[in-house]
């Protein structure tokens, strides 16, 4: 049984309806990619199964749980974190306090959680008291990231890692992004470069319009005539 699933979800803004009955679904320790045009849904279905925007219709599953509308704060005790595209971070603090704030509902000593995120974002480790406000917006993304990691999770739900950032450094974060997948953490990732972030997938899907277009395997998708001319600039 999948590790995350989200079944016929129907959600959307005030009274208008964004998503119609999208289904993904994550298995352990997979990465897997949500790609599609502006206005297609995508951030949207990850608010709602991160418990932010209400589940009209469907259900959202999490190791084997209804989690379906549960509060944000809930589920990220249940092991499931999520960075969004904007105001991930506590531009004021350092970069050791954002990771900080990153473990804020832990008792226990996170150490082990805090030196894994410095040897997958090395970068970070020589600015542990620079003001993260001040770093460059890929060293930010990573302290998002790394703050997310912070709680151990079994699965990362990112939205638009990338975005804003120059090719070379989108690249990167992709990659460091596929090195955390490779720790063990499942991800669910919506990213605007479609061909690497495929390239790094196992499974993909295809959103337009709030409904599944296609959905496979990584480099099927790729491979894909149709995915290629609509989606990936082919």
């Amino acid at each position: 049984m999948a590790l995350l699933s989200a079944n016929n979800i129907v959600s959307g803004y005030g009274k208008v309806e964004i998503l119609h009955n999208v289904s993904v679904y994550v298995n352990k320790e997979e990465m897997v990619s949500i790609i599609g045009p502006n206005g297609s849904g995508k951030s949207t279905l990850m608010k709602t199964i991160f418990g932010l925007l209400g589940v009209w219709n469907g259900e959202v599953t999490f190791v084997n749980e209804n989690i379906t509308d549960t509060s944000p704060h809930r589920i990220v005790r249940k092991g499931l974190c999520y960075v969004p595209q904007e105001e991930n971070i506590f531009p004021s603090l350092s970069v050791e306090e954002n990771l900080d704030m990153g473990a804020f509902i832990r008792t226990d000593n996170y150490s082990e959680e805090l030196e894994k995120v410095y040897n997958i974002f090395p970068d970070l480790t020589e600015k542990k008291k620079q003001q993260v406000g001040n770093l460059s917006g890929g060293q930010q993304q990573m302290v998002a990231m790394g703050a997310a990691l912070m709680l151990n999770p079994e699965v990362l739900l990112l939205d638009e890692p990338t975005a804003g950032l120059a090719p070379n450094l989108a690249k990167m974060i992709l990659d460091r992004i596929s090195d955390i997948n490779k720790t063990g953490v499942a991800i669910l990732i919506v990213e605007q470069n479609a061909r690497e972030a495929l390239k790094l997938s196992n499974r993909g899907y295809v959103l337009a319009m709030g409904k599944n277009k296609f959905d496979g395997k990584g480099q099927s998708l790729l491979n894909n005539q149709e995915v290629e001319k609509l989606y990936l600039g082919g």
